[in-house]
């Protein structure tokens, strides 16, 4: 069957060419084995959580109408922002858009991260660039640029945050733009396309642009998040696509949370980093990790890049998959 989706419907239909639906993750709900789901050109901002699995020879389809012409992102638009010095303006959100998860106050941390400066898995962009952020509101008011960027013009603009009761108040430094007149997103969710279950195999996702997410940190011996990614199952293809500007991870081939081995070195200093990845091999072939159930994926001819962590992540889950024709910068 195939279902089609387009953010411009004027009402939400029941996914037939007519009246199609007008979020993709209500064709995910439904789609099953052998289905396709034609998504027309439009920005869609949802997490894409497909409930089904395709098989071998009947795989779940998920494709552009148009090459990156349907763009999945984890950021909401951000208006009415106030001057509050110079070229720093603020904004106010209410804690209740962000859910359980809150990015403003959800840090990039875990085994094997070591950077010196606290940082949120939230971010500010203005006209598709990724604000850096700041840990004070003094040094974003300061603009300063970061001699360690690759772009010392860019690393100017700044962003900062700070929590108000039930509010997330941001502040930016915009360098002379005015935000009510540009394009200014912030993160508001974790990923784009991944199942929230493990075993959620064999579907193709074709010819989107992905971008914009909250992902955390991943290391190698935890749960590896990433805006797009099949969530320790069998046989996904991604190709055709642009993944970019991912907190943490763009594409996310690798392991599951396991609760008794989950960074315990950061969290309880138990163990070394070094020790928990030894458990965690031995810990996933305690929980049915084979050929025959996970990885073999197949990225392919995708542009991957402005990702803070990794472009492709995959610990384990990655097994016997194929990399190719991809172009992976500024990561």
């Amino acid at each position: 069957m195939i279902y089609y989706v387009n953010a411009a419907a004027s009402r939400d239909g029941n996914g037939t060419k007519e009246m199609p639906f007008k979020k993709i993750n209500d064709a995910a709900k439904i789609a099953r084995a052998g289905d396709e789901i034609i998504v027309a050109p439009g920005i869609y901002r949802e997490y894409v959580n497909p409930v089904n699995a395709g098989t071998k020879d009947a795989r779940i389809v998920y494709r552009s109408e148009k090459p990156l012409g349907a763009v999945i992102t984890g950021a909401e638009e951000l208006k009415g922002w106030t001057r509050h010095e110079g070229d720093v303006w603020t904004a106010r959100v209410g804690n209740g858009v962000f859910g359980a998860y809150n990015p403003y106050t959800t840090y990039v941390c875990g085994d094997w991260y070591f950077a010196p400066k606290v940082r949120h898995t939230g971010a500010v962009y203005i006209n598709d660039l990724m604000m850096y952020e700041t840990v004070t509101l003094d040094e974003c008011i300061k603009g300063e640029a970061d001699p360690c960027a690759w772009n010392a013009e860019e690393s100017g603009y700044k962003w900062y945050t700070e929590q108000d009761g039930n509010e997330t108040v941001l502040y930016a430094n915009f360098r002379g733009l005015d935000p009510n007149n540009e394009k200014v997103e912030i993160n508001v969710r974790r990923n784009c396309f991944m199942p929230s279950k493990t075993g959620i195999g064999y579907i193709t996702v074709s010819g989107f642009l992905i971008t914009k997410a909250a992902t955390t940190w991943a290391p190698p011996a935890a749960y590896q998040d990433g805006m797009i990614g099949p969530h320790w199952s069998r046989g996904w293809i991604i190709e055709d696509c642009e993944i970019s500007n991912s907190k943490c991870c763009g594409i996310s081939l690798g392991k599951y949370r396991d609760p008794e081995n989950d960074m315990y070195f950061f969290t309880k200093q138990v163990k070394s980093p070094t020790q928990m990845e030894r458990d965690a091999v031995c810990r996933g072939q305690y929980h049915g990790w084979l050929k025959e159930r996970v990885g073999g994926h197949i990225i392919r001819r995708c542009n991957v890049h402005h990702c803070e962590q990794t472009g492709i992540v995959g610990r384990m889950g990655g097994v016997f998959s194929t990399i190719e024709d991809c172009h992976i910068h500024h990561i």
